[in-house]
């Protein structure tokens, strides 16, 4: 097949995170929202590091010419390619910060140095960093009899280039304290004026080398490779939760993939450092930004008072499907119920665990958990059932990545309340969103069944769009009891007659449905939303539909390796990505239109990683008010033209602008008709 419509996996990532950037260089933003997307863009690039480029810098130490089975490039070509965009956005990223920072001083906020300040400031500053700072700081000289230390990933330090008598030159470093030190520091007699920590104790770095004299120096920071593989280094004289704590050690200590600094220095110091680093000298960049931006959230703070210049005030609201005065579980049993975050609440899928807890007809609780709040109220319900005598069965994926320390802190707890937790399956994650409560009735067995696009997590069901779908329809019931029982012995389901599980009975199922849309031509329609679209399975069997005449619609917020409109290829595909004020999360599959159309909700991404190397499943919505919900969402989306880029040939994006239409803001509509439909129920 052509692959000119096909894209690279890491080069389309790093458009997404384009986007996100252009929310922070985007007048018509929020000010201190713009500050919000520039901090997450530096996350989002400090992720890749540490997970992606650290994936291909283990590829080509192992095959240097293996090659991606899309764009056909190398794992050196790729980070090659990634590293010179970075360069760019990161320039981009450069001025953003400037910009802010003089919007900011319009509102009285300003972050200075020494040159900006006055000498009665400075000296407040210098005792401040003798009595509070000094003591508290450690100073590093490298030489024959000092070895390099070890630098924490993604930690700040101050590192000087050190003159001594006999002109010899040491490296000298100062860790900047990491959580020790407030990040702002208050510059007195000016309100609003602060200064980074790391600056103070940069500035002072003489005061930490007497006897020597400082030459240069820099601030630097760098990422550590964090792709470990838990299952290929597993030892067996560790249960696995203990196991997967050794693993969160090893991260911390895993090579150097990217060298950070704030200043120019002597490139015979850099040489230096990336020696000891191990470290390629095309891995380095200077900054003329702060090497660390989450200190933007704290001058957030500084400026609540000044509503304008956050987004307005938006609360989950009520679902009209539900009386919260009346026990969850018997609407639920009369009727399906869709749940949409962040317009509508989590809490009656909240309080329907909690209930559970409680009935007396329940016998058991089971759940997988990817990813929880810090304060769970899911963890207190289960740990609550526990101890009313109900059976808990829960999964807990201690490989969810970033989450291994919350993940096992939660398991020790369920386990201590009498809970029964396994820890997903051997080389493979369960990333599935479900949950099943039974009842024992008069009148049999009942089942209870959710199923959620998104995870069991209070913060970000107000943060991020996702969908829950609540049902007591036995044929699903019955099939998710089916994949708890494989889970529970380690297995994975074969066969599904109604839900979609992955890694067995998901990407051919799928397969099959776009087959039935390619049966119809002209008159097939599929639709999709999706974080992340990088399956070439899939891809392929899209290009055939598209080529059969297929109309594709799609949604894609993230990674897209498909590239729409290629003349020949993909001409009736069109792709747009949706970035916002709320990240969009919920995955939807619609193949057909009309009363024969099939609607899904997933927790799966079209990635070859969540179709044949995780536990997932795809649910079948086939309540007609929910089915019509669906439509009406995925509507509203796909015609944004306020937060929408659309995907172009070449796999550049292009913003959508109202021009002569009336602007939509998909997520702005949608909590507006989350309002209106909650105010009409109370009526």
């Amino acid at each position: 097949m052509d692959t000119t419509c096909f894209e690279n996996r890491e080069l389309s990532w790093l458009r997404f995170n384009e986007r996100v950037l252009e929310e922070a260089e985007d007048t018509r933003v929020p000010l201190c929202e713009r500050l919000s997307f520039l901090s997450i863009f530096q996350s989002n690039l400090d992720e890749f590091f540490m997970v992606r480029i650290g994936s291909l810098h283990d590829q080509m130490l192992l095959d240097k010419e293996s090659r991606e089975n899309k764009t056909y490039m190398t794992p050196g070509e790729q980070i090659d390619a990634a590293l010179a965009r970075i360069r760019a956005l990161c320039h981009r990223r450069d001025k953003t910060y400037v910009e802010l920072m003089e919007r900011l001083g319009e509102q009285g906020i300003s972050i200075v140095d020494f040159r900006a300040i006055s000498s009665e400031s400075s000296k407040y500053l210098e005792d401040m960093f003798r009595r509070e700072f000094l003591p508290l700081l450690s100073t590093f000289i490298v030489g024959k009899k000092q070895s390099f230390p070890f630098l924490k990933n993604k930690d700040i330090y101050a590192v000087a280039v050190l003159g001594t008598k006999g002109d010899k030159q040491k490296i000298g470093i100062v860790p900047c304290g990491g959580n020790v030190f407030p990040r702002l520091i208050a510059i007195p007699e000016r309100t609003g004026c602060f200064m980074l920590a790391e600056e103070l104790i940069l500035h002072f770095l003489p005061l930490m080398f007497p006897g020597y004299r400082v030459v240069s120096k820099t601030l630097a920071r760098i990422t550590r490779n964090a792709d470990i593989d838990a299952d290929s280094i597993y030892d067996e004289d560790l249960n696995y939760r203990e196991h997967m704590a050794e693993v969160v050690k090893l991260r911390q200590k895993l090579c150097p993939v990217r060298l950070e600094l704030s200043r120019q220095i002597d490139v015979a110091i850099i040489e230096k450092l990336c020696g000891h680093l191990k470290l390629d000298m095309e891995r380095v960049y200077e900054y003329d930004a702060p090497l660390d931006m989450s200190f933007l959230f704290g001058i957030q703070d500084h400026l609540r008072s000044h509503a304008e210049l956050f987004y307005a005030p938006r609360h989950p609201q009520a679902t009209p499907d539900l009386d919260e005065r009346k026990p969850i579980i018997d609407q639920v049993l009369e009727k399906d119920v869709l749940l949409h975050y962040p317009y509508q609440s989590i809490r009656p899928f909240l309080t329907m665990l909690s209930q559970a807890a409680h009935d007396p007809q329940v016998v058991s609780i089971r759940m997988t958990l990817y990813r929880l709040a810090r304060d769970s109220k899911v963890v207190e319900s289960l740990v609550e059932a526990a101890e009313n005598g109900k059976q808990v069965d829960v999964l807990v994926e201690l490989k969810a990545r970033f989450d291994e320390e919350n993940n096992i802190e939660w398991s020790r707890r369920l386990e201590r309340a009498g809970c029964h937790v396994i820890y997903g399956i051997e080389h493979m994650k369960v990333h599935s969103k479900l949950c099943l409560i039974t009842r024992k009735t008069d009148e049999g067995i009942q089942y209870i069944t959710q199923i959620g696009t998104g995870n069991y997590n209070e913060k970000t069901s107000r943060l991020y769009t996702d969908l829950s779908y609540m049902t007591a329809r036995k044929e699903i019931g019955e099939e998710a009891m089916m994949v708890f029982q494989a889970l529970m012995l380690g297995e994975t389901v074969d066969h599904m007659q109604h839900l979609l599980v992955a890694p067995h009975c998901l990407q051919n199922k799928l397969i099959d449905m776009i087959d039935g849309e390619i049966a119809k031509g002209s008159t097939g329609h599929i639709r999709l939303k999706l974080n992340s679209l990088t399956d070439k399975t899939l891809m392929k069997k899209l290009v055939e539909a598209s080529q059969a005449g297929v109309k594709i619609d799609m949604i894609v917020r993230g990674i897209c390796c498909l590239r729409s409109g290629v003349p020949g290829l993909t001409e009736n595909i069109r792709i747009i990505s949706v970035v916002g004020r709320f990240l969009e999360h919920s995955r939807i599959y619609i193949f057909g239109d009309g009363a024969q159309a099939r609607h899904y909700i997933s927790s799966a991404d079209w990635m070859t990683r969540n179709t044949l190397r995780r536990v997932e499943v795809a649910c079948p919505i086939v309540d007609e008010n929910a089915k019509a919900r669906l439509e009406n969402v995925f509507r509203v989306i796909w015609q944004d033209n306020v937060q929408a880029r659309e995907q172009q040939p070449d796999g550049t994006y292009a913003r959508r602008y109202p021009g002569g239409e009336t602007p939509l803001s998909s997520q702005n509509w949608l909590y507006d008709e989350a309002y209106r439909k909650a105010a009409e129920s109370r009526v």
